[in-house]
């Protein structure tokens, strides 16, 4: 019998729904219900694409004795931390608090009051050397809340207190207090030097990358070290981009068939991935190759912003012109009968020597198991691997007859599930990466496929001026949008503005700003994460850091930066650098935590430059080919207004230079690296 999540709109949530355990969703009926049962809450938070999440469910959630023990004992509440990162947010911190760590799935038992006492992330079935099973775990708990309750309140109460007071420190504000080398209090030249030295001592020489095992796409530090080396002229920001982004290409975390990446590299060299692909990931990484492709016209850089926009085109894109959030790290692997079917990690893309014969035939199967590393020892599970390519094959013809054939066969495999919810925030960072590669790379149908994106957010996420997190097959869920949906989506559509000239899209980017500006400002300066309006939690989140997306803040404060130079507005301007100074701290702590902040601080030191182009098209994609960091450029709009001499007209702080009309100035002013 369905529980409580058959109504839902997440497909993580629905996931659950046949489960033996009563689920509720998050709610105050369910905090109700515990207290009327006298019992704690035990809180589930995960995410559809998660594979240790799926683990823990089959193990645990599916079976009826364990189930039917969660549901004597306690109110199970059930939590898609993609459409609540509000949630999510409060009790990781717990978690981390707690344990030392976190991640997903994450298990934090509450009060009736929603007051957190224990936490972990995954627990096993049966007890292993350090870990408890979680029966054990449960069973603790009950005969600690059975037997000690009051106790358990009381620190409740009190790590909910000391959460609200550390959450006013802020981890921007704490880390104001330690000793740095004397460049935090505003944004400099010196301090983003100091930034960029803190992530040069950090890079990994061998491999690309910052730091070790598991290894993640550092996309925002990417694109703040493009944008230091195209202010600066420095070469080693621009080399520690290029070898990371070539490494990660070229092993297993990028889809060598179909285009597109993984969420991270278990390993250090990229070589084995953790294999869910991810809306968030692949949209930053498209605009961070579209980005090198720009600065430097590598083959490789614009071959890997077709393929990943392809593979999103295919693979992620909605019926409605939005795009869904994730595919499946796991599949049913080939040849399992359907009695005995179980998901397992990466089975649909790993191959053997035997496989790849299988398909190609002798010969194009030996040459193909050398060209992508397939050994017999494997570089993955039970003696398989993932395919990488280390060097451009020299047969291009021959390559591309391969990789067809290869691709044709896996789309015959089971396939990862798609979890095909539409986020506000995620959508906002694909919008900006098709619109701006669409005009590079001429390509319409990106351009298009922008549009379609924007207007899918407008008209089903937009719900009288405010906008909603997420949507499903058209139909709009019911959770409100946090600061980084805003700030994302104003950036995409400020970027859809640029490309098209449309001015809706500056006027929708203007009123979501607004928003902003109204319902998530912070006494002290900067945003909340939610709006004064939300939902009351334990401490109303405000996280200064990049996780695998910009930071709120840091989304926002290059939105309003880039509607300032769009608009000439000083207001906006100056609450951009507000907040970004902020990250003043962090930037010249451990700048690997904010890197769009980084990006935003690069931008304003730079202008950011504020070129109109008027009624000159061949110079039109010049312009945009220009490495200025932040720069905007459009062909109508406030910018355009009143010039009447055709030209292209570069003004930095609303200070405009003589129009200039040969493509050696454009170049010249606008740094503009590749031949056209």
């Amino acid at each position: 019998m369905p529980n409580k999540l058959a109504e839902q709109t997440s497909p993580y949530l629905l996931q659950h729904a046949d489960n033996p355990v009563d689920w509720w969703p998050w709610c105050p009926e369910a905090f109700a219900e515990a207290a009327r049962r006298g019992v704690p809450v035990l809180l589930s938070v995960g995410y559809a694409s998660c594979h240790w999440c799926h683990v823990m469910a089959h193990e645990s959630f599916e079976d009826v004795v364990t189930a039917a023990y969660m549901n004597d004992h306690f109110v199970n509440i059930k939590v898609d931390r993609e459409e609540r990162p509000d949630v999510d947010s409060v009790y990781m911190d717990v978690t981390v608090a707690l344990t030392g760590h976190g991640g997903w799935p994450m298990t934090v038992f509450l009060t009736p009051t929603a007051e957190p006492f224990f936490a972990g992330t995954y627990f096993p079935p049966r007890p292993r050397p350090g870990m408890g099973s979680f029966r054990q775990v449960m069973e603790a708990v009950v005969a600690a809340w059975q037997t000690r309750r009051a106790e358990i309140e009381e620190s409740g109460a009190d790590i909910a207190r000391r959460l609200a007071e550390a959450a006013a420190r802020g981890p921007v504000a704490g880390l104001a207090s330690r000793p740095t080398s004397g460049v935090a209090d505003e944004l400099t030249p010196q301090l983003l030097d100091t930034a960029v030295a803190g992530l040069s001592a950090r890079f990994d020489a061998r491999h690309g990358g910052f730091g070790g095992a598991p290894k993640f796409p550092p996309s925002m530090v990417a694109e703040m070290l493009l944008r230091h080396a195209a202010r600066t002229d420095d070469a080693q920001s621009l080399q520690m981009v290029a070898f990371t982004c070539e490494r990660m290409a070229r092993g297993g975390m990028y889809d060598q068939l179909a285009g597109g990446f993984a969420r991270y590299s278990v390993d250090a060299t990229w070589t084995v991935p953790h294999f869910e692909k991810m809306l968030y990931d692949n949209a930053q990484l498209l605009r961070v190759y579209l980005h090198l492709w720009r600065a430097t016209g590598a083959p490789l850089a614009e071959r890997v912003v077709r393929e990943t926009a392809a593979f999103l085109l295919a693979a992620l894109r909605t019926p409605q012109g939005g795009f869904a959030s994730a595919l499946d790290a796991d599949a049913v692997p080939a040849g399992v009968p359907a009695a005995h079917a179980q998901p397992e990690e990466g089975a649909s893309y790993s191959w053997t020597p035997a496989g790849l014969r299988a398909v190609l035939g002798a010969e194009d199967g030996g040459w193909a198991a050398e060209i992508f590393g397939v050994t017999a020892e494997g570089t993955f599970e039970h003696g398989t691997s993932v395919l990488q390519l280390p060097a451009d094959p020299p047969d291009a013809a021959r390559w591309a007859g391969v990789r067809a054939a290869l691709a044709a066969a896996r789309a015959t495999r089971p396939q990862p599930a798609r979890d095909d919810k539409v986020v506000a925030a995620w959508n906002g960072l694909a919008i900006a990466a098709f619109a701006e590669a669409g005009a590079l790379l001429d390509e319409p149908a990106w351009i298009s496929a922008a549009e379609d994106a924007a207007v899918l957010l407008r008209d089903v996420h937009l719900v009288a001026g405010r906008l909603r997190r997420t949507s499903r097959d058209g139909r709009v869920g019911t959770n409100v949008g946090v600061l980084e949906d805003y700030g994302d989506v104003a950036e995409g559509l400020l970027t859809l503005h640029q490309v098209t000239g449309d001015p809706e899209w500056l006027t929708l980017a203007g009123e979501l700003l607004d928003v902003v500006r109204a319902r998530f400002a912070a006494p002290d300066g900067g945003f909340f994460d939610t709006a004064d309006d939300a939902e009351a939690l334990l401490r109303r989140p405000r996280d200064d850091s990049d996780s695998a997306t910009p930071s709120g803040q840091a989304a926002v404060a290059g939105a309003l930066l880039t509607y300032a130079a769009l608009t000439a507005s000083a207001e906006h301007r100056s609450t951009a650098e507000e907040t970004v100074t902020r990250f003043a701290p962090l930037l010249s702590r451990d700048a690997r935590f904010a890197g769009w902040a980084g990006a935003v601080a690069e931008a304003l030191l730079a202008g950011p430059a504020e070129v109109a182009v008027v009624d000159s098209s061949a110079l039109e994609r010049l312009a945009r080919l220009g490495t200025a960091p932040g720069a905007v450029v459009v062909t109508s709009g406030p910018l355009v207004a009143g010039r009447g001499a055709p030209g292209v007209y570069v003004c930095r702080d609303f200070v405009c230079e003589l129009p200039v009309h040969s493509a050696e100035e454009v170049r010249r002013q606008l740094g503009v690296k590749i031949a056209t």
